[in-house]
């Protein structure tokens, strides 16, 4: 620069940059008639003070330098050119010991900050944006409230802040002496003194220094307060930023002032500020901190506390109890899963009165989906299987897709924590077991009530078993697992222990599950359900809706009475239409369908045809005659022990956890 030049510019105080944009090189000694772009609350002072904020609440100020430098060594490189700055600032609250939030020096690739949030956020970032590389901006803030959402180290500190306010780097404000002891002088921010800054960056090592002192230190300290390493590069992705100041206002009154500032680009130093010729901050009087605030403050701010407190529990408490068990894997079956707070809704928080019933995996709650206002019944039951969970789930959702008026329709499902919880159309008249056993049951079944039962679980085995894209082996047929809907048609439900296989192929299962008195003989050395041993069930079934008896019995003396044998016994008398009316049909069926050969018992559609009386039923071989179906069993690998409790489901243990009785 001409010496000429810089003459009239140091003469002229402040008129004029100190050098032209092009030169990149400026000083403001004071700031009347100074070319910046101002935004918000920022304004020049009649006496030359740039003044960021004033007496209003929650809003924000900008002034940038009016042209972008250009900080990249040549175009779309790098390499990074060296800054230096000094600036003097001041920050006036309306007490001595406390302020509002604080303010920046900020060099950013763009000076449009409309989106920026003003408080703590120093009108840089929003709550949306704060860290986001997508910023672009490099400052030093100088922050007067200890903000922990920011993890701030005091409330009177400067940091070097990279793209939000977290700091790479902060320390106390104040300064090391230049004597032998190097002793640290702490400066506060809220003084109503005016301190000068220097801010350096080398565009070689990447490093940022930044120094402070009192206005009346004449020389700038040789330590500086902060020293680390920014890579601008990857700040200032294109190759020019504006540089400026930004600052907020809060709750309290505060008002943030830049009295001078110089900024030189590839120099080793900014041009020193004549800091006697700048103009004066504003002298007022603090106020004294009313007694009405002491006593206000620390309630208002410990009750602010609990609120915010209060609040964060209730939200986590609310995600715990509403907490799901979801995989990606499970996206495929997103229209099959329910979300659990809505069940939770529905069955008024599975409460006690929507309790339909307990059985050995689980309980069944009445609800009523809010959305939809449908009734649905929703089973929990234990999550812990060792099989595949995403196996089963997939099995589910298969059998989700069986639509027929005998079965009772599965709706979906819900994963949580240690539950799995499946939703099935609600039948209001319960369970069959429940009309056949319970003398409380408002109930009594007729026998064509019995036989339209019988013949409505017939025709859902056989769409089951032949009419669906796939084998559906239930492996649970039971007197329990019968539910009637309001018209009393039976609908056969509960397939948590279903398999499914191609038609023509043999299915896999390896494991005895199921209910004693219902399972086929054979099951106890090959374990392998198929149809023919859904068709044994069913033949039990069918006994146990005519005779109105268990298909396995305690006795008085210890001993078991299978229903099959007593109703042989009756046959072999030839009496065996006289257990129940106009039921000879419906036992001769039930034997046959029972019979301990596989090979002997029809198919589900022969079954149909019986019943419907297409075909005669045939009679029953004389050797069957003379078969005993509990010796048979024990004989096939049954544990009489075990047999001694009918009731209870025999489940393999990799299923029996997520599946089973009502």
């Amino acid at each position: 620069m001409p010496p000429l030049l810089l003459l009239l510019v140091v003469g002229l105080g402040g008129l004029l940059p100190a050098a032209t944009a092009a030169d990149e090189q400026f000083v403001f000694n004071g700031f009347k008639g100074a070319n910046l772009i101002l935004d918000g609350m920022a304004t020049v002072t009649p006496d030359g003070l740039l003044q960021l904020t004033n007496a209003t609440t929650q809003l924000k100020g900008h002034a940038f330098y009016p042209s972008p430098l250009r900080f990249h060594r040549t175009p779309n490189s790098t390499a990074m050119r060296s800054f230096s700055t000094a600036f003097v600032i001041g920050i006036i609250g309306a007490y001595e010991d406390l302020s509002s939030h604080g303010m920046a020096f900020v060099v950013a690739k763009s000076n449009n900050f409309t989106s920026a949030l003003p408080g703590q956020f120093l009108g840089l970032v929003s709550s949306a944006t704060n860290g986001n590389a997508t910023n672009h901006l490099f400052a030093i803030e100088f922050d007067t409230i200890l903000n922990s959402e920011f993890d701030d180290m005091s409330g009177n500190h400067v940091g070097v802040d990279v793209n939000g306010l977290h700091s790479v780097v902060a320390d106390n404000a104040g300064y090391y002496s230049d004597d032998a002891t190097g002793a640290f002088t702490n400066m506060s921010l809220v003084s109503r003194k005016a301190m000068q800054v220097w801010v350096d960056f080398d565009g070689q090592t990447m490093q940022v220094n930044v120094t402070m002192a009192p206005i009346e230190v004449t020389r700038r300290p040789n330590k500086p307060l902060l020293s680390t390493t920014v890579n601008l590069s990857s700040v200032i992705d294109g190759d020019t930023a504006y540089v400026g100041f930004s600052s907020a206002s809060g709750i309290l009154f505060c008002r943030h002032y830049v009295l001078g500032w110089s900024f030189d680009m590839d120099g080793s130093s900014a041009p020193a500020l004549n800091t006697s010729s700048l103009p004066k901050l504003p002298v007022t009087t603090p106020k004294p901190r009313s007694k009405t605030l002491e006593i206000v403050l620390p309630i208002a701010s410990a009750a602010l506390v609990f609120a915010v407190g209060a609040v964060v529990f209730a939200l986590l408490r609310r995600r715990r109890m509403y907490a799901e068990v979801k995989e990606d894997w499970e996206a495929t079956f997103g229209p099959h899963r329910f979300a659990y707070k809505d069940l939770h809704h529905a069955t008024d928080g599975f409460s006690d009165t929507n309790l339909l019933g307990i059985g050995g995996f689980g309980r069944v709650y009445r609800g009523v989906l809010a959305s939809s206002k449908v009734e649905v019944a929703v089973k929990k039951v234990a999550h812990g299987s060792r099989q595949g969970m995403r196996e089963f789930v997939a099995e589910v959702v298969s059998i989700g897709r069986l639509r027929h008026r005998n079965l009772v329709q599965l709706l979906g499902y819900c994963r949580r924590k240690g539950e799995l919880l499946l939703v099935y159309d609600y039948m209001p008249n319960g369970s069959l077991d429940k009309h056949l056993y319970d003398h409380q049951s408002k109930i009594t079944l007729s026998w064509a009530q019995r036989f339209r039962v019988i013949k409505g679980v017939a025709l859902g085995l056989l769409y089951l078993h032949e009419d669906w894209e796939q084998v559906v082996v239930h492996r649970d047929v039971k007197a329990s697992n019968v539910l009637l809907d309001k018209e009393m048609n039976a609908r056969l439900g509960d397939f948590g222990l279903a398999r499914l296989y191609d038609h023509g192929t043999d299915p896999h299962t390896t494991h005895v599950v199921g209910t004693m008195g219902y399972m086929a003989p054979e099951l106890g050395h090959t374990g392998k359900a198929s149809k023919a041993s859904d068709v044994f069930a069913f033949g039990a079934f069918m006994l146990e809706v005519a005779c109105g008896r268990k298909p396995v019995v305690v006795q008085q003396d210890d001993g078991r009475m299978v229903l099959v044998d007593w109703v042989l016994d009756r046959w072999r008398a030839g009496a065996v239409a006289d257990t129940v009316d106009e039921a000879s049909l419906v036992l001769r069926l039930g034997l046959l369908c029972s019979h301990p050969l596989p090979g002997a018992r029809p198919g589900m559609r022969q079954v149909v045809q019986y019943l419907d009386g297409d075909v005669p039923l045939p009679e029953l071989s004389p050797t069957y005659k003379g078969l005993n179906m509990l010796a048979l069993m024990q004989d096939q690998g049954f544990d009489p022990y075990i047999m001694s409790f009918p009731i209870t489901s025999m489940g393999a243990s990799t299923i029996s956890d997520l599946s089973g009785g009502r």
